[in-house]
């Protein structure tokens, strides 16, 4: 099922007119992938190596998670699903927002896909809005700072660009207290897919 339904992402024209770099889908996940990052979208450079986080920002997240490249990117334990999984362009200041065609298209689909008991990351403000629509009103750094209240299910996180330098420099207690429970959230799903869990 998973596969098949990777083949039908790959394959996917839905918004391939307004992508100026072109069609280009970066997604990962099977069945018993029991933590799940969801991510923004792929920048220029993941474009280009069609491998999800395969820049600074993902060098950074794996700092943050204390996951290992091959942990990541190993299927069987860890989904890579952005909320648009082809790269959007350049706006002024950065990339563009995600596509939002695309999870709405794809996005229920995976999930049905993924283990009902998971762990997710959501990293970014375009995760946040989509998954904790409840919150909206929050800031980004609430929802951070507030994290224990939407466990054992989520984890929200900051994106980690060159920007969440400065963030981080203003705020502290993320580096102090919120990392270590993250990576303490997340070995628990990853090893479990070394005892075979589903």
């Amino acid at each position: 099922m998973s596969e098949a339904l990777r083949r039908e992402i790959a394959g996917c024209r839905l918004c391939g007119q307004h992508l100026p770099h072109g069609v280009r889908p970066v997604v990962g996940f099977s069945a018993t992938a029991r933590l799940l990052i969801i991510g923004q979208a792929p920048g220029s450079k993941v474009h280009e190596s069609g491998i999800p986080w395969d820049d600074a920002s993902g060098d950074r997240l794996r700092e943050w998670t204390g996951l290992s490249k091959d942990e990541m990117y190993d299927p069987a334990r860890v989904a890579l699903v952005p909320m648009g999984f082809c790269y959007p362009g350049k706006a002024s200041g950065g990339d563009k927002p995600p596509r939002r065609e695309c999870a709405a298209q794809w996005h229920g689909r995976v999930l049905e896909v993924l283990p009902a008991k998971r762990l997710t990351l959501l990293v970014g403000m375009h995760a946040q809005a989509h998954y904790l629509p409840e919150h909206r009103k929050w800031s980004m750094t609430e929802r951070v700072r507030e994290f224990r209240s939407f466990l054992p299910d989520a984890f929200p996180l900051p994106h980690p660009a060159w920007r969440s330098t400065i963030w981080m420099r203003k705020n502290p207690w993320f580096e102090t207290e919120v990392l270590p429970e993250l990576r303490a959230a997340v070995s628990e799903p990853v090893a479990g897919a070394d005892r075979g869990a589903s």
